[in-house]
């Protein structure tokens, strides 16, 4: 049986599955191509990079299937309620419908989606995102695979294509993003147990037009990047690269200014400064300003977000 997930990467490596190439991939090749997708993936949505590999080795077959050719679905995604392109291919049924993408990185996203979006696999996040045994043994207790073996047959790959060793790229950090994910998905369960009430508790985000021409919105108290994320159909990773917040960053402070879309590489107006009121960061001017952090750098000679700005220095914004 196949099943669905989610990711996004570079296009050159997506075109490399799209239309029906005659290579075949060797398992080794699958990891090369696809381990820094997965290790994003991670990072924005603290799903252990030696599962999404092992899964998209697993179902699509070193990225060698038919599914996976033709339609980019490495996870073996079913329609379900989506709206877009689909094929019919015969798996546990003759002629079943599964999703296509216009390239493999939207398959890894929707992996991601998948998991983090149904509160039957809330209980994976509060396992450490570098105990993939858990992992793979809480897939199939979650229903996620048919096959008693499932966890067995993503231990192998785990272990013999030393897959742990991408974990380590966030594990470091703490876990302390996936309970709150975690806990997410559990109140957003109780709340679809009374969606009336929950209506009426919840109030839309008012979008705000910035200065720089760029749409955004203020955090409340409580909000987080999955909450605003689901409210307004985007990507985790989305949220996080529009507003140079790096994944460790889950929680809000009510105040914080979150972009909808990308930041600008300057201000609009020519010749334009920042002087700085009070003692503050090159992070905070960038959001301040709608100006994406790596362009403020290099304007300003600049080596991190967290560098301090003075009390009236002055920050170069084109």
């Amino acid at each position: 049986m196949r099943f669905v997930t989610v990711a996004f990467s570079l296009i050159v490596v997506s075109s490399a599955f799209a239309g029906g190439s005659e290579k075949k991939y060797t398992q080794t090749e699958y990891v090369q191509m696809w381990s820094t997708v997965a290790v994003s993936q991670m990072q924005t949505y603290k799903i252990p990079a030696s599962i999404t590999l092992a899964q998209g080795i697993l179902e699509s077959g070193n990225g060698n299937s038919e599914l996976a050719k033709k339609a980019n679905n490495h996870f073996g995604i079913k329609c379900h309620d989506w709206k877009g392109d689909t094929v019919l291919m015969d798996d546990d049924k003759l002629g079943e419908c599964f999703r296509k993408y216009t390239s493999a990185d939207e398959s890894y996203k929707d992996h991601s989606l998948f998991l983090t979006g149904r509160s039957r696999y809330s209980k994976l996040f509060a396992f450490p995102i570098n105990d993939y045994k858990s992992w793979a043994q809480g897939l199939k207790d979650a229903g996620y695979a048919t096959n008693p073996k499932y966890p067995q047959q993503l231990i192998e790959l785990i272990e013999r294509l030393h897959l742990d060793k991408y974990d380590e790229q966030v594990a470091p950090v703490n876990n302390q993003g996936s309970e709150l994910l975690a806990q997410e998905l559990e109140d957003a369960k109780k709340a679809n147990e009374k969606p009336e009430e929950s209506a009426k508790a919840y109030q839309k985000h008012t979008i705000k037009e910035h200065k720089n021409k760029i749409n955004y919105i203020v955090a409340r108290k409580g909000d987080t990047f999955y909450k605003i994320a689901q409210e307004f159909s985007l990507g985790i990773w989305q949220l996080y690269r529009y507003n140079d917040y790096g994944p460790k960053k889950d929680l809000l402070e009510e105040g914080d200014i979150v972009y909808l879309e990308p930041k600008r590489h300057h201000a609009k107006e020519k010749n334009a400064v920042y002087t700085a009121t009070k003692n503050t960061t090159m992070q905070a001017i960038s959001q301040a300003e709608g100006i994406k952090l790596e362009s403020l750098l290099d304007m300003n000679n600049g080596e991190s977000g967290e560098e301090v700005v003075e009390k009236g220095q002055k920050v170069l914004l084109r």
